[in-house]
């Protein structure tokens, strides 16, 4: 098979740039292809040289003669995408390997080999399917997990919400308030390592768990965050409202934004309101909607910056990095304003 396709001077340059400046991998590849070919290297070479398949050196040369060259920008057209492709396509879009009789959640390049011989008689290998979606722009890697149920009530609460920040009186403010946790075991976190040697990440053993309440001034992006607690209740609720009556006293009156946690509702918290109902008052967001609060936001940093791969030994020096990152951060008002822009 040598010499099995000849190019023009013009296609020879197209190729070399996308060789050299291309940033997509898989028409690199094919461009490394094509030239080796014009080099006069056998196929069998070409396989021994760029670790390629068979199947994926006939596909190129096809194309070639075709008229198509790897990165002209129609490569991933519909009219060329094979019909097999497509049905596999609408099969990950909409359908489980279950619903084929599979004792499987996932699918797979194997899974879906089987199947697509199963059901229209066209046998591929797993390597073939999985370069095919990789043209359609499929991509191996984890979902994003999100609640299934939905609060009906979500619109008119987000609505109050609004019209609270929208109207509030200068004598008063609003915070945007919640509980993280803080484990001594640290959170795996993704690093820079070497190729070929996994980094480590030492545990002290015996986990330790503390919890921080704090709340998100809305008009400054102001974090406050009270004396961590043992236990994620009431107590370390109120403790926390306590604080923000302290630390918010230039204030007439304190709107706490909060979610739907048992304790931010329970008796002990109503009787304190009893009191202190003139200066504090609760709201609640919709239910099962964390992203509606922007101080999630802040607790995802907190956790990206310091308590991923931390090598601290006690719970106490954790805590006291933690203290000083949110004395060091200037202000937290991006990311609430970018949950509720409309009502800034």
């Amino acid at each position: 098979m040598d010499g099995s396709i000849q190019l023009t001077a013009a296609q020879r340059k197209a190729l070399l740039q996308v060789y050299r400046g291309g940033t997509d991998a898989n028409v690199i590849h094919r461009a490394h292809v094509l030239l080796a070919l014009a080099d006069g290297k056998s196929y069998r070479e070409v396989r021994q040289l760029l670790y390629v398949s068979f199947d994926l050196i006939s596909d190129c040369v096809q194309r070639f003669r075709q008229g198509e060259l790897p990165g002209s920008g129609n490569s991933t057209s519909r009219r060329e995408i094979s019909a097999w492709l497509l049905q596999v396509a609408g099969w990950l879009s909409g359908q489980l390997p279950e619903d084929f009789g599979y004792f499987r959640t996932r699918w797979s390049c194997e899974t879906l080999a089987e199947v697509l011989a199963w059901e229209t008689g066209q046998r591929l290998s797993a390597e073939t399917v999985r370069r095919g979606l990789q043209r359609l722009g499929f991509v191996w890697r984890r979902p994003r997990p999100v609640l299934g149920p939905s609060d009906p009530q979500r619109a008119e609460k987000l609505r109050k919400i609004q019209a609270l920040l929208r109207g509030l009186p200068t004598d008063e403010t609003a915070v945007f308030q919640d509980e993280v946790d803080i484990n001594l075991n640290p959170k795996i976190g993704s690093c820079w390592m070497i190729r070929g040697q996994q980094a480590e990440v030492v545990t002290p053993g015996n986990n330790v768990k503390r919890h921080l309440a704090g709340s998100l001034v809305w008009r400054t992006g102001t974090l406050l965050v009270s004396p961590a607690g043992s236990r994620r209740n009431a107590d370390l609720f109120l403790a926390h409202l306590e604080d923000l009556r302290r630390r918010l006293r230039g204030w007439r009156r304190i709107h706490v934004i909060c979610d739907n946690a048992s304790f931010h509702n329970c008796r002990k918290v109503r009787d304190y309101l009893q009191r202190w109902g003139h200066r504090l008052r609760l709201h609640f967001l919709p239910k099962y909607a964390p992203e509606t609060n922007p101080i999630e936001r802040i607790w995802w940093r907190l956790h990206e910056t310091k308590t991923r791969n931390h090598r601290c030994q006690t719970i106490d020096e954790l805590l006291e990095q933690i203290h000083d990152w949110i004395e060091n951060q200037q202000s937290f008002y991006t990311p609430a304003l970018a949950a509720y822009a409309r009502a800034a």
